[in-house]
């Protein structure tokens, strides 16, 4: 048998999104398919490159599909050697895990029909996985890469690779938020094939939740607090008040229910509940739904709302005693716990004594989503341990996520140890705040 070889054919210039690269076209004695490289910066005679072998996926590189997570790392991987300059993207024209388009097609009806993405590909007459990286070995000698830092979950392409000669000095994970199309994909990925997936962790967009927050909550005797919101460049999280209008993207919205499945509850004010009627549920990715908690001084809460009918926790109203009983009957009649606490002068809640009731019964952690009433208490009066904020690429020109702070002689937050991520085109931060008195 003729031994493998290939050779650079024709190489251009290609600016993308993330950088100005080269791609490089290759040509072999295997197969009819235009494998490619692109690359960025000078990667010749380098160590520890940062490479990215990924397999075509067409339906996902480029429609988008949410049945993979491929188009997802592949951005990824561009945006990760844009950030250090170099590195090198090899594109091996192996569609479906080898498979091949038509095949692929067919065996995503066969996940439909209830099959997993391992036993689609056997009942095919398939192997599970039947990709081949000799091409991409050779590839990286022609480019003359000495070592590389492998982007993949797979072992088994670690393997593959270490086995024809090519020197690993690490390998980087690459992974992508689950969402309710694709978590069982993943998660089959992960237990019937090898691959190295965190997805609880993926579940919350890269975004690390602090480890001690049982230790922080017995400090002071209330639940560990989570503000988060999604925002436009200008700061506005809708047009106006009580308006309902939806701003980040697929993959924050799906990091956002991974964050939900993390905490023990979600608290949001009864304008959130009278504007976008929530569900307050997780669905985008695998996890358990919180308890929902509302805040409605004056027991607004309508009796049609989803909350009353979705498969959460029974909701949790906090309320006045100036609220009317005949409705606080009616709402504890349809299965809602309704807890009354002290109010101010301008008949806001006391959130202390409403941290400290749910920490008393069993609650160690709280997500804040909102409205910009609740957050701006919250914030104001120092009851946060988390902030992640979710920033969209456009402008509104409306109702900011934080109210008057300094009009209201209150103190301002600083975040400390933060962090951010792109996930499509929205932008998230992340971190721990401390406060400042405001003169």
């Amino acid at each position: 048998m003729e031994e493998l070889s290939v050779k650079r054919d024709v190489s251009a210039r290609v600016p993308t999104m993330q950088s100005d690269s080269s791609l490089v076209y290759y040509v072999n004695n295997l197969d009819d398919k235009e494998h490619v490289a692109l690359v960025t910066g000078d990667v010749q005679g380098k160590d520890d490159v940062l490479v990215r072998v990924h397999s075509e996926c067409f339906t996902g590189d480029v429609f988008g599909s949410r049945r993979c997570d491929c188009g997802n790392q592949l951005t990824q991987a561009m945006e990760r050697i844009s950030e250090i300059g170099s590195g090198v993207i090899i594109y091996l024209r192996q569609e479906g895990r080898g498979i091949g388009l038509r095949d692929k097609l067919r065996a995503y009806n066969l996940q439909d029909e209830g099959y997993d993405t391992v036993d689609a590909n056997l009942e095919l007459g398939h192997e599970v996985d039947e990709r081949d990286y000799q091409v991409a070995c050779l590839i990286l000698e022609d480019l003359g890469i000495t070592s590389v830092r492998l982007l993949t979950n797979n072992q088994d392409k670690v393997d593959a690779l270490v086995q024809s000669g090519i020197e690993i000095s690490s390998r980087e994970s690459i992974e992508a938020i689950p969402n309710d199309e694709n978590i069982a994909y993943l998660s089959t990925k992960s237990e019937r094939m090898g691959h190295i997936l965190d997805l609880k962790s993926v579940s919350f967009g890269g975004i690390p939740l602090p480890e001690l927050v049982s230790e922080r909550s017995e400090l002071g005797k209330r639940p560990f607090v989570t503000v988060t919101y999604a925002q436009s460049l200008d700061g506005s999280i809708a047009f106006t008040q009580g308006s309902r209008f939806s701003l980040s993207g697929d993959q924050a919205n799906s990091m956002t229910h991974g964050l939900r499945s993390a905490h023990d509850s979600i608290l949001v004010g009864i304008g959130t509940i009278l504007a976008d009627d929530p569900d307050l549920t997780v669905r985008k990715v695998e996890g358990l739904n919180p308890q929902p908690v509302v805040l409605d001084s004056n027991l607004r809460f309508p009796l049609t709302a989803r909350l009353l009918h979705n498969t959460s926790p029974p909701t949790r109203i906090f309320t006045s005693a100036t609220s009317a009983s005949e409705k606080k009957e009616a709402l504890e009649n349809a299965g809602i716990k309704v807890s009354i606490v002290e109010t101010d002068d301008a008949d806001r809640l006391d959130l202390n004594q409403v941290l400290r009731s749910l920490y008393e019964d069993g609650f160690r952690s709280i997500m804040v989503e909102g409205g910009q009433e609740v957050i701006t208490e919250f914030i104001s009066q120092g009851l946060v341990d988390y902030i992640v904020i979710t920033i969209t690429p456009s402008l509104l020109g409306g109702l900011n996520a934080i109210g008057d702070i300094q009009g209201m002689g209150m103190t301002r937050p600083r975040l400390n140890d933060i962090g951010y991520r792109k996930l499509g085109e929205d932008l998230v931060i992340w971190g721990s705040p401390t406060w400042e008195n405001i003169d």
